[in-house]
């Protein structure tokens, strides 16, 4: 299962966003600093890919479906941007062995975008996970915010989180939101099946994502978990004892997001002293995100006194 929002060949749930801002391309009032904001697995990445891959293939061969809302593997522009190839594209993403968005990243986009174009097409950057830039890199980005060179387009990826509020200010915010329900309907497009029958109800909740579950899908696969079977705390506690999110970002996202659930399904508003271990987890796991603190110290802390206390 190839989970890359780059791969994701067909849209889903997104149709009317995409329509609205294929329309403002057509006439020329396109923003060229959009903030894409919303609950991370939402399928942002997927939609801004979408939209890239219209204003790219406008005038190729195998050009996107516009009927089907799809694009097309055979596309050049496509295929250029899978092989990190397309002068026409930069993507900037957290790095596997970062914590944080490097500066030494912007400032490489910086200077590829002071380069003269190969073509007359727009070029387009697109910034993902735009919560785990550092101050340094925030303060690279918003100089070249502040006077964009012509016919370039910034797309920034906000997974709900806070972030200063001068690159706030730079971009036009685009709230990207899906219903529990078009959230589950998402899901079984993408899978091509119900994933109700894979999993125990008692593993999804309200605040689920299409990326969530199947990240957590993915994961039982390749660690041949049953999750028709495990409850929610052996799970949470297999993962922690394994360690695999120590080198996995996917899978250090997927436990933050088991925890946060257990407190949901375990803590009650009339339980004081849950209440507080829930807030003072909660906070260290923010301040983690932020912060880049040690995760293996806050998790170890966690199983202690939450999973066996």
């Amino acid at each position: 299962m190839n989970l890359s929002p780059i791969n994701q060949l067909s849209l889903y749930g997104h149709h009317s966003e995409f329509t609205n801002f294929i329309n403002l391309y057509k006439k020329k009032n396109l923003p060229n600093k959009i903030l894409l904001s919303g609950e991370k697995g939402i399928g942002k990445s997927t939609l801004a890919y979408h939209i890239i891959n219209h204003v790219l293939s406008l005038d190729e061969d195998y050009s996107y479906d516009l009927k089907n809302f799809k694009i097309n593997p055979d596309n050049k522009s496509f295929k250029l941007i899978l092989n990190k190839s397309n002068p026409n594209f930069i993507s900037i993403d957290i790095n596997d062995d970062k914590k944080s968005i490097d500066v030494h990243q912007i400032r490489n986009l910086i200077i590829t975008l002071n380069k003269s174009s190969f073509n007359t097409k727009p070029r387009l950057v697109l910034i993902d996970n735009i919560e785990l830039l550092n101050i340094n890199s925030v303060n690279a980005l918003l100089k070249i915010l502040e006077e964009p060179n012509d016919n370039i387009y910034f797309i920034l990826i906000n997974n709900n989180k806070k972030i200063l509020p001068t690159l706030k200010s730079r971009c036009l915010n685009f709230n990207i939101h899906l219903t529990f329900k078009q959230s589950i309907d998402v899901t079984n497009k993408i899978l091509g099946e119900n994933f109700m029958d894979l999993i125990h109800d008692h593993m999804i909740n309200y605040y689920s994502t299409p990326g969530s579950i199947l990240n957590l899908l993915d994961f039982a696969n390749k660690n041949d978990f049953d999750l028709r079977e495990i409850n929610l705390k052996d799970l949470i506690k297999k993962i922690i004892m394994d360690k695999k999110y120590k080198k996995d970002q996917l899978i250090k996202n997927l436990l933050y997001s088991l925890i946060e659930f257990y407190f949901r399904k375990n803590v009650s508003v009339k339980n004081i002293r849950l209440l507080k271990i829930q807030n003072f987890f909660l906070k260290k796991i923010s301040n983690s995100k932020i912060f880049n603190l040690d995760d293996e110290t806050l998790l170890m802390e966690f199983e202690d006194r939450v999973l066996n206390g």
